[in-house]
């Protein structure tokens, strides 16, 4: 009788031990901080690719030579940054970061442009049958874009089973949209190696 309780109490703490191993929990972090729990794209990613291409596009002659006085910042419409990779990355996050630092320097405006734009234009539409005379967003008086903004974000991964290493690749161009030149060409990478144990 004693060994069938204690068979018992052993059984309730084996059951207790396994059940807190199990458990998981969640805290909230700085999004800052980078958590690396793969060799996968992530935010640190897209920040650190964005920065560099924010950068290195401010330094071309295109940006010095514009001229400023007789027509503002230079006007940017973001036609196609295409994910190529093996993987799924956002690049909406990766675009976001991009035209948020440069809006919030100043340095260059946006046009939206797609699905977005559409949107915007039938809005206009409405208000015309509906909208007060004097409040009406009127047609015609769209920003046209100078600058058209395109890319595409490649990978390459090498695995002999127990290490891994995944290269990225991100190309962006920029076009000046009444000569048709390239007057900018930004290229970033990043190489990441994981051991086995992080592979997903």
């Amino acid at each position: 009788m004693r060994l069938l309780v204690q068979c018992k109490y052993l059984l309730v703490i084996l059951v207790a031990i396994s059940l807190a191993a199990c458990s998981s929990s969640v805290k909230r972090i700085d999004t800052d901080q980078e958590v690396a729990i793969s060799d996968k794209w992530n935010d640190i990613d897209s920040k650190l690719v964005s920065d560099a291409m924010i950068n290195d596009m401010l330094s071309f002659p295109w940006y010095q030579d514009f001229n400023f006085s007789n027509k503002g910042n230079p006007t940017i419409i973001i036609q196609s940054i295409r994910n190529k990779s093996a993987e799924h990355i956002p690049v909406d996050t990766f675009i976001n970061d991009i035209k948020r630092s440069l809006l919030r320097a100043g340095k260059v405006d946006f046009v939206v442009s797609g699905e977005e734009r559409d949107d915007i234009r039938n809005e206009r539409s409405e208000q015309e049958m509906n909208a007060a005379p004097d409040t009406v967003a009127k047609f015609g008086l769209e920003q046209g874009a100078g600058f058209a903004l395109s890319g595409t974000i490649n990978s390459i991964v090498d695995s002999n089973g127990d290490q891994r290493v995944t290269f990225y690749q991100v190309d962006l161009k920029l076009i000046d949209m009444t000569s048709n030149k390239e007057v900018w060409n930004g290229q970033k990478k990043i190489k990441k190696l994981a051991t086995k144990g992080s592979f997903f």
